[in-house]
């Protein structure tokens, strides 16, 4: 697999999570506190983290497809961007996890 595949995964994830983060302060200062320029802002933000994370199922199942990943661990990274936070944990595990390659499932012993 490409070191490309692995990157705009890893930006798209970041992305998607630093702008959820805002969609839901931005929430908490429409809703919550009631604050005038909120309501724009949460307009702008919610619509830009609706498209990038399109984009950011694109990419990541095109990772899960190329690095053969089970299909429940594949739904798991990408409901990643819908959870606030969620994208940052799971980007990181699932890096951890290619670059060192301890997703690969361990080799069967032979008997002799």
């Amino acid at each position: 697999m490409k070191k490309s595949v692995l990157t705009r995964y890893r930006v798209l994830a970041y992305t998607t999570g630093v702008l959820l983060v805002l969609l839901c302060l931005g929430m908490i200062a429409k809703y919550g506190l009631d604050m005038s320029g909120a309501s724009d802002f949460t307009r702008v933000v919610a619509i830009a983290h609706g498209w990038l994370y399109v984009v950011y199922l694109v990419f990541a199942f095109d990772l899960g497809s190329k690095a053969k990943w089970p299909v429940g661990k594949q739904l798991w990274v990408l409901l990643a961007g819908t959870i606030p936070t969620a994208a940052f944990f799971v980007e990181r595990k699932i890096s951890h996890e290619l670059e060192t390659g301890t997703d690969a499932p361990a080799p069967a012993v032979a008997k002799a």
